[in-house]
């Protein structure tokens, strides 16, 4: 049995589709197609229902998927127990929300350059709506998110959350500590309308029974940054990315009497029956992000 064509079944049935297993291994849909039937072939059995527009296994493909992690877990412990020792080139799909690449992403992604030499990287930064459809679609490997991923076989696992703080401009905002409401009649920048940020200060404000002047909405925390320096307004930012952005931008951060809801992050990734890879990147980023010691490092709060 060809355990290249039992890799291309599990996919297809943890993805619940033809293309998109294709796509994760880097086949042609008629490749895949072939793969299965061939499969079937040998089995002498169908795998996949295909009576129905919607995706879906027969009772035997329902059987065979259980074996066929058997399989390709046995393979990759084979191949580790056989190998010769030497690092293996190492190919991840990260996708990440601004927060994390503009706080601890990059400073960890070093760290684990020097953990895995032959990794080579593809990374992705969208919202977290995007990030969830990729790691549904099965298109990234490994994403860090607002939300946790709700999708079959993918697993999660949460980080320390960040804390969010008031940013403005030093030249202009040159009181120490701020009340809500002095606050409140700024013009306040945040992320996206619906993400967790613009959804907490919306909160915060009607929590204390206020109503913001304005607040607008901006993706990208470089523009935020921006248009703080050009004294457009105050940010509400993730305050580990301040610190580190304060290296090349001025930036202050503004004490304020009402406290700011964190933001969580989660890491979510599929289950690979043919390699600990992934596993062993999410455990490299726990260690990262939560110190040496076992407790979040200053750039997180949990």
């Amino acid at each position: 049995m060809n355990l290249r064509f039992v890799e291309a079944f599990y996919w297809v049935a943890s993805l619940k589709s033809i293309s998109r297993a294709a796509e994760k291994l880097f086949l042609t849909q008629s490749a895949m197609s072939s793969r299965i039937s061939t499969l079937e072939e040998e089995l002498g059995v169908l795998l996949l229902d295909r009576r129905d527009k919607q995706f879906k296994l027969t009772a035997a493909g329902a059987r065979f998927l259980v074996y066929t992690h058997k399989l390709l877990e046995l393979q990759r412990e084979v191949k580790a127990e056989m190998g010769s020792g030497a690092p293996l080139a190492v190919s991840m799909r990260i996708g990440a929300i601004e927060s994390v690449l503009h706080s601890w992403l990059i400073p960890w992604l070093e760290k684990l350059r020097q953990e895995q030499p032959g990794l080579e990287l593809e990374l992705s930064v969208e919202t977290t709506p995007i990030l969830m459809d990729h790691i549904q679609r099965g298109t990234v490997d490994l994403v860090f998110a607002v939300l946790p991923a709700s999708a079959d076989g993918v697993r999660n696992r949460a980080l320390p959350s960040m804390e969010m703080a008031f940013v403005g401009n030093p030249q202009l905002h040159k009181k120490r500590n701020y009340r809500l409401d002095e606050l409140a009649e700024m013009e306040l920048l945040t992320f996206q309308k619906g993400s967790h940020p613009h959804v907490a200060l919306l909160d915060l404000f009607r929590l204390h029974q206020m109503e913001p002047k304005r607040v607008h909405a901006i993706s990208s925390i470089s523009a935020m940054v921006q248009l703080v320096q050009g004294g457009f307004g105050v940010a509400l930012l993730p305050k580990a990315a301040v610190q580190r952005l304060n290296g090349f931008a001025s930036l202050k951060l503004l004490s304020c009497d009402a406290r700011l809801q964190a933001l969580p992050i989660h890491a979510s990734y599929r289950n690979d029956p043919t390699s600990q890879t992934v596993e062993t990147v999410v455990q490299s980023a726990l260690a990262f992000v939560n110190g040496p010691s076992g407790t979040p490092k200053r750039v997180a709060k949990g």
